[in-house]
C-alpha cells in the first residue's frame, strides 16, 4: 500500500483553491468523471462498489473488476490586492498536475445468498496547492497530504426491488507541512495517519425505468502526527512530537434517475456535505514552542466552515457496444470570507463533462472521462486580506479498463 500511496501527492487544507467545494474528490471512476459525479442511483459497471455499492445487487451476475488512471491539472491561482495592510500584490499559486489510481471490484453472488461484496481503493480527496511568493507563502507555501481510501463493502437484497449496503471506510494518511515568513521564521513538517469510518447505500427500482439512489460517507477524522522543525533564521528552535487533525466530512447523496426507451438515462444527484465539521486549523506541539513563534505557527487559525449543496446532472446514451456520457454539476464552497485565507481561496464552482465507454468483447471494456471546472473569481474584504482570486481551473482526464469474468 505504501507504493501505491506514493503515487500521488494531495493537500488537505490547500485544496479548495482547486476543486469541488472544499478539498474532496467525488470523482473517484471513470464513469463518474464522464457524469460529473451523476453516478449514485443508476450505477452499474465496477465503480458501484464505491458510488453506491447497494447496487451492485442489480448486475449481472458476474465478477467485476476495473483500474483507472486519473490524470488532474489545476491553472495557477492569481491573486491581486492588499494583504495585512501592505501590497498591492500580484502573484500566482503554481500550477500542479497529479496521476490519481482507482481500482474497483464486485463480486459475484455469494452462493445461492442474494449478496455480493466489493471493494474500492481510491483517492477520496484534496490536492496540492503551493505559492512561492511573499505574503502567501507565510501560511501556504506547501501543505501536501498522501491519501488512499480501502473501501469494502457488502450488499444484501431486500426483495427484487430494493437492496441495501455498508461498508468500512480505511483512509491512510501522511503529509507535510511548509511556510515561512518575512521575518525568517520557518516551518516543517510531517506526520501520518490511519483513521477509520463507515459508510451506507439504499438502492430502489421499482420498475424497469426508475432508479433511486441514497448513499451516506461518515466523517473521517485524519489525526496526522509526526515530527516538526520551527527555525528562526538559522537557528533551530524546536525539533519534536507535533500532531493536527483535518476531517474528511461526511456527505449525503440522494439520486434519482430515468430510462427512456430509447436507451438514454438522465439522472440527478443532490449532495450535502457536512462541512461544519472543520472549525479550525490548529497545529499541536509535544512541548513549548518559542513565544516569538506562537502568533504565527500555534495560534489556532479559524476555519468554520459551512455545510454545502452540490447539484449534479447526468445524461447516458447506450448503443449496440458503445455508451456516451454527460454532465454538469453546480457545487458550492464552503468557505466563508471572513476566514478565507491562501490556504482555503474557495469559491463556487461550475463544470461539464464528457464520456464514453466501448465494449470490446464481452469481457472487457474501455473508457474515457474529462471534466472541466470552472470556479467563480472571489473578491474578499476581511481582517487580513482585500483582493480577489481568479483562475482556479482545473481538468480531470480518466481512462479505465473494466473487466468481466
Amino acid at each position: 500500500m505504501r507504493n501505491l500511496l506514493k503515487i500521488t501527492t494531495l493537500s488537505v487544507v490547500a485544496s479548495s483553491a482547486i476543486y469541488a467545494g472544499g478539498y474532496k474528490i467525488p470523482e473517484t471512476s471513470t464513469n463518474s468523471v464522464a457524469l460529473s459525479g451523476a453516478n449514485i442511483a443508476h450505477v452499474r459497471g465496477a465503480d458501484a462498489a464505491y458510488d453506491n455499492p447497494a447496487n451492485m445487487i442489480f448486475m449481472d451476475d458476474k465478477n467485476h473488476m476495473e483500474a483507472g488512471l486519473m490524470y488532474i491539472g489545476t491553472s495557477a491561482t492569481n491573486f491581486q490586492g492588499n494583504v495585512g495592510g501592505s501590497g498591492p500584490y500580484d502573484i500566482n499559486a503554481e500550477e500542479q498536475s497529479f496521476i490519481v489510481p482507482s481500482l474497483h471490484y464486485v463480486s459475484e453472488k455469494l452462493g445461492d445468498a442474494d449478496a455480493r461484496v466489493g471493494l474500492s481503493i481510491v483517492v477520496p480527496g484534496g490536492l496540492v496547492r503551493e505559492w512561492n511568493d511573499q505574503p502567501a507563502k507565510s501560511t501556504a507555501e506547501k501543505f501536501g497530504l498522501e491519501v488512499i481510501e480501502v473501501n469494502p463493502t457488502a450488499a444484501f437484497s431486500l426483495g427484487k426491488k430494493v437492496s441495501v449496503a455498508l461498508g468500512f471506510r480505511i483512509v491512510h494518511s501522511s503529509g507535510e507541512v511548509k511556510s515561512s515568513s518575512p521575518s525568517t521564521a520557518s516551518r516543517e513538517m510531517t506526520g501520518e495517519s490511519t483513521d477509520y469510518g463507515y459508510n451506507l447505500a439504499l438502492a430502489y427500482k421499482p420498475n424497469d425505468a426508475i432508479d433511486i439512489g441514497v448513499t451516506f460517507r461518515s466523517r473521517v477524522d485524519m489525526s496526522l502526527s509526526g515530527n516538526a522543525k520551527l527555525d528562526i533564521g538559522s537557528a533551530r528552535v524546536y525539533d519534536g512530537g507535533a500532531s493536527l487533525d483535518v476531517p474528511l466530512p461526511a456527505a449525503l447523496n440522494v439520486g434519482l434517475a430515468y430510462t427512456f426507451t430509447t436507451n438514454t438515462t438522465v439522472e440527478a444527484v443532490y449532495e450535502k456535505t457536512y462541512w461544519s465539521a472543520y472549525d479550525a486549523l490548529d497545529f499541536n506541539y509535544q512541548s513549548s514552542i518559542s513565544p516569538i513563534l506562537v502568533p504565527s505557527f500555534d495560534d489556532p487559525l479559524e476555519r468554520n466552515w459551512k455545510d454545502t449543496n452540490t447539484y449534479r446532472l447526468g445524461l447516458t446514451q447506450k448503443l449496440d457496444t458503445l455508451r456516451i456520457m454527460a454532465g454538469a454539476v453546480y457545487d458550492e464552497t464552503p468557505t466563508p470570507e471572513d476566514t478565507l485565507g491562501f490556504e482555503s481561496p474557495g469559491s463556487n464552482s461550475i463544470s461539464f463533462s464528457l464520456g464514453a465507454r466501448y465494449e470490446m468483447s464481452d469481457s472487457i471494456e474501455v473508457g474515457l472521462g474529462a471534466l472541466y471546472s470552472m470556479k467563480e473569481d472571489r473578491t474578499v474584504n476581511n481582517a487580513n486580506i482585500n483582493g480577489a482570486f481568479t483562475n482556479s481551473n482545473v481538468l480531470l482526464v480518466s481512462a479505465g479498463l473494466g473487466y468481466k469474468f
